[in-house]
């Protein structure tokens, strides 16, 4: 992911009634009182945490937190084609493992904290998930021990009560520790409840084998699992599940590599691929919208491969992610209007 340079949803239908509701909000009243008394802090109501399911097939944007050029966007101004939008970055503090999140007001014409907090219930009231993206390209957050695990999941647990986030999006470029990580997030995980959104953009190099510190903790952190959006960019090229090389920037590198994690034990619905939403969003890898759409069509159904064509069919892929709904922006919406569509309709 590209850095600065220096960087819920409706409700209606989702209730249930009689008895049966009785006793469900009952048994979610005591859940959310031994929460309290576990953690010490006080948890959302029942009503506040009950969040709309990710569509099964999604679209992920990052939302940028800084000017680097591209099209600034309060939050309200992200396109309606994204599902998931990732609010890049949190920040490192001076405790090991802790972070925390400053809204670039300055940066970003004056956006102030109230109308961002808002525009986030705005947002997961048309049905979007908004979650808090960690790292980045010049993120260094370091979780190695049980003391900074417990930090990281205190100071993320923070963020998402002081802004309504409906989880957390795990961007580290500078490696990780998949037992203390995953101890972390499964932590959170309980502390946020149901609607709780995890999702990871690893590099490509992150996940060309099990044995990854970061497809370990992938797999896991199977259980609590959005998506894996990976970066297919800014990367060389790389080995496909077949053993072969492929260039960046092809069709056969986005399926190739995806083969890698599908066939590796995630289930099609956690994979995603990620892009960028302009030539101008990243140093290299940049493909058309029409070979985001391709690669989507060849592991889910067969069709539209390149050379490389998975042995089966993935129809339950999540869907694709881009850096940055910015850069979407800046060129027009190409990209969302082009491989949103084309996600929602898979």
């Amino acid at each position: 992911m590209l850095n600065s340079p220096h960087h819920r949803s409706p409700r209606a239908g989702r209730g249930r009634g009689g008895a049966l509701g009785t006793a469900l909000a009952t048994v979610a009243a005591l859940a959310l009182g031994a929460t309290a008394l576990t953690t010490g802090i006080a948890p959302a109501s029942a009503a506040e945490q009950e969040a709309a399911a990710v569509p099964g097939h999604a679209l992920t944007g990052y939302w940028q937190n800084f000017d680097n050029g591209a099209t600034v966007q309060t939050l309200a101004d992200v396109q309606d084609q994204y599902d998931i939008i990732a609010v890049a970055f949190a920040d490192a503090t001076a405790t090991p493992g802790a972070v925390d999140f400053s809204l670039d007001s300055a940066g970003l014409g004056g956006y102030t904290e109230e109308q961002f907090k808002a525009d986030v219930k705005a947002k997961q009231d048309e049905g979007k998930s908004v979650i808090l993206s960690v790292g980045g390209e010049k993120g260094t957050v370091s979780v190695n021990d049980a003391a900074s695990a417990e930090a990281f999941t205190d100071s993320l647990y923070a963020q998402m009560q002081e802004y309504g986030f409906d989880g957390v999006d795990i961007d580290l470029e500078n490696g990780l520790n998949s037992t203390y990580m995953s101890q972390a997030l499964h932590d959170l995980a309980a502390k946020a409840g149901s609607g709780f959104v995890l999702t990871m953009a690893p590099q490509t190099i992150d996940m060309q084998s099990t044995s990854n510190e970061y497809f370990k903790t992938a797999l896991d952190v199977k259980d609590i699992l959005t998506v894996v959006n990976m970066q297919y960019y800014n990367s060389g090229s790389m080995l496909g599940c077949d053993g072969k090389v492929y260039a960046q920037g092809t069709v056969d590198f986005l399926t190739g590599l995806a083969c890698i994690q599908l066939e590796g034990g995630l289930d099609p619905s956690q994979v995603g691929i990620g892009v960028p939403a302009s030539a101008s969003a990243a140093g290299g890898g940049y493909v058309e919208p029409s070979v985001v759409n391709a690669a989507l069509d060849c592991l889910a159904k067969g069709t539209s491969c390149g050379s490389f064509k998975p042995d089966k069919t993935y129809p339950g892929i999540r869907g694709a992610m881009t850096w940055s709904t910015n850069w979407d922006a800046t060129a027009g919406n190409s990209w969302s209007d082009a491989v949103g569509k084309h996600v929602h309709g898979l």
